[in-house]
């Protein structure tokens, strides 16, 4: 969202004043101006207004990642593809829990074997 970030700038605003024309806090509004979070129609009219300018103008679509989940689970002739959006933040905090899990599994693995030895 560099062309709203930077037009903000330009204008002399802060993330602070421009949440306050979306109605929402300071952080979600970081967010929507880092892509993290969607910035909805309604909202890119209220920002076009605020910084004066058409909505062409800013609206840019943002970049995320895209998975592509391929189902071959059903056996059902060609594959159906599903393409996400998924915020970078997101697969980080999942990779983090996926350790997590991880580690607690080998935790519960040496308990088990623990407890059969002293059968």
């Amino acid at each position: 969202m560099e062309k709203l970030k930077n037009l903000r700038k330009q204008r002399g605003y802060t993330q602070d004043y421009m949440s306050k024309i979306l109605s929402t806090d300071v952080s979600n509004y970081c967010r929507k101006e880092n892509g993290e979070v969607r910035i909805y129609d309604d909202e890119w009219e209220k920002l076009a207004k605020a910084l004066d300018v058409p909505v062409e103008e800013i609206k840019e679509e943002r970049s995320a990642n895209i998975v592509n989940f391929n189902d071959t689970s059903t056996n059902s002739g060609p594959f159906m593809n599903t393409y996400l959006n998924i915020p970078e933040y997101i697969l980080e905090n999942q990779q983090e829990y996926i350790k997590l899990l991880k580690e607690q599994i080998e935790s519960l693995k040496q308990e088990v074997q623990s407890l059969k030895s002293k059968k």
